[in-house]
């Protein structure tokens, strides 16, 4: 066992050396201003771009909390939420990647979520950057005690290792490549644990089918466990006092399934509207080199997300048939993936496969990270308190702010029975909420305007918290997931105040009508363009 347990470490240490490497090499290019720090200097190509904004986005969830919830409640609730991130990923691609790079750069340039949508309004005083970056700071804190939950559960179950300490070495070493790397070390590793990730869904996936004997014993067992492969149905377990699945004569104990019916559905298919306003994902669209490589991108990345997670929800499903009575709890069986794969692999390819999962912690809170700590340093710092504040000053406010992120984690993430699933769907919807709305009508409304903008992402924040714990506790249709009805709200926050309040600036309005041309076909030259911006805000201030 201790050779074992040294050939899975050994594998694993050789990974993350591999990775602390690339954060060194690109820290000389990062450091060298704050738009190579926080965007790569809009210089990543589109296998870059596609796969590491998959590989953030998904993160340790992908591979431990979907399989725990196909484990522990069977198909219906993983099956729906995977459709619905499927179909968010696609649409997210095709509606806002394109636009959202090229009015960017119209908009100033703008290389933050908060900064893009402080320039697409023109808000001089930089109150709608510092409403957002407050709004990433909250729930990207969040977000960093579910990857650290990951790290700490990983090591734990491979090698009975303590929880707490394991999960603080393994933040440690997420928190160092980032702050010294900046997004183009995230960018790279990203790409590399995105592949990596992958490999790992589909090794696990195939050898726990193989081991229960193939599809068709695999669709026998679980056929016989209530409401278990049904998608209009979620199968109930019979617990204990201590909130633990019974065992009974070697078989877990499954009550009468529960109806699934088509509002929970809904619910679970509004994990996709989620995309829209994720700041992980939206700033790849920012960072891309050019808005032509998109539809590549797009291809690249729907393809990796569908595959992914129907081997994820798979493999909890799988899981359940090869060791049905192993897992008690929800959070307990998050553990499946890694005890299939130290069950059935080699322990050097188990190393590397279980890396998957560090993999997927570390790029999407790397990720979390570097976004929080540029909108701290890039909107509130510069934007608000020191507008004439150095490349130099803001990377400094924006590190300290990745000690602060960091320290939070880890406060996030001692409860080491936390679900992983819970913690991250409840980000998930603050952040999709807060943004999504906005970020749709800033693309594609004309009369959008800042009050508009202010009123929504305040209202999907307020939205989500009141939601989650004072209303959705009450059940029945009210128990649908707060991201739909806070999306909602926000999104008619913004029409309505639009609608009650002034309308957008002539400047605004120009740069809106103008920000799809392509450059290389327009008639007339950038100065051109610039005196008639000027105009259009000069008649505003008349």
């Amino acid at each position: 066992m201790v050779t074992k347990d040294f050939w899975v470490l050994l594998a694993m240490v050789l990974y993350f050396i591999a990775m602390l490497s690339i954060g060194f090499a690109y820290s000389k290019r990062s450091n060298s201003s704050a738009k190579q720090y926080f965007a790569g200097g809009r210089g990543v190509g589109p296998w870059l771009t596609a796969l590491s904004a998959e590989a953030s986005d998904m993160s340790g969830w992908l591979l431990m909390g979907l399989p725990g919830l196909a484990y522990f409640t069977g198909a219906a609730d993983a099956m729906w939420t995977a459709i619905g991130l499927a179909i968010g990923t696609y649409l997210n691609w095709r509606l806002v990647a394109r636009r959202l790079r090229r009015y960017s750069v119209v908009a100033g340039d703008a290389i933050t979520v908060p900064d893009f949508f402080s320039k697409r309004f023109h808000d001089k005083k930089n109150v709608i950057s510092t409403i957002a970056a407050l709004i990433i700071l909250i729930f990207f804190c969040v977000y960093v005690g579910s990857c650290f939950v990951t790290v700490g559960k990983l090591f734990s179950t491979l090698f009975g290792w303590d929880y707490h300490l394991t999960m603080v070495v393994g933040a440690a070493v997420v928190f160092a490549y980032t702050l010294i790397g900046g997004y183009l070390s995230v960018v790279v590793t990203d790409f590399i644990q995105g592949m990596l990730m992958f490999f790992a869904l589909a090794v696990v996936f195939i050898g726990s089918i193989v081991s229960v004997g193939g599809v068709d014993n695999t669709v026998t067992f679980l056929r016989g466990i209530p409401g278990f492969l049904d998608g209009t149905h979620l199968a109930t377990p019979v617990l204990n006092s201590m909130g633990e699945q019974i065992v009974r004569d070697g078989k877990a104990v499954f009550g009468a399934p529960t109806d699934y019916g088509i509002i929970t559905i809904i619910s679970m298919l509004a994990w996709g509207l989620g995309y829209f306003g994720m700041p992980q994902v939206l700033v790849r669209f920012l960072s891309i080199r050019s808005s032509e490589e998109i539809r590549k991108s797009r291809i690249i990345a729907t393809t990796w997300c569908v595959i992914s997670l129907a081997c994820g929800v798979c493999i909890g499903l799988a899981g359940r048939a090869m060791m049905p009575t192993q897992f008690g709890t929800q959070a307990a069986a998050e553990n499946i993936f890694i005890v299939i794969a130290q069950a059935l692999l080699p322990s050097f390819l188990c190393g590397i496969v279980v890396s998957g999962i560090f993999a997927a912690s570390m790029s999407s809170s790397s990720s979390y990270l570097i976004i929080g700590a540029s909108a701290v340093g890039e909107n509130i710092y510069r934007g608000v308190i020191n507008r004439k504040a150095t490349d130099k000053q803001v990377m400094m406010v924006a590190r300290t702010t990745l000690l602060v992120m960091f320290l939070f984690g880890i406060f996030v993430a001692f409860d080491q029975n936390s679900s992983i699933f819970q913690v991250v769907s409840y980000a998930w919807a603050g952040l999709g909420a807060s943004f999504g709305p906005l970020m749709l009508l800033s693309l594609y409304w004309r009369r959008t305007n800042k009050y508009g903008a202010i009123a929504g992402m305040l209202g999907g924040t307020a939205t989500v918290l009141i939601w989650h714990n004072l209303i959705k506790p009450l059940g029945g249709v009210f128990a649908i997931y707060e991201l739909l009805p806070a999306f909602i709200i926000s999104l008619l926050l913004i029409v309505i105040v639009s609608l009650l309040t002034p309308a957008p600036e002539d400047a605004v309005l120009y740069e809106f009508d103008h920000y799809l041309d392509d450059p290389a076909d327009r008639k007339v030259d950038d100065d051109l363009v610039a005196a008639e911006i000027q105009a259009a805000e000069e008649r505003s201030n008349i």
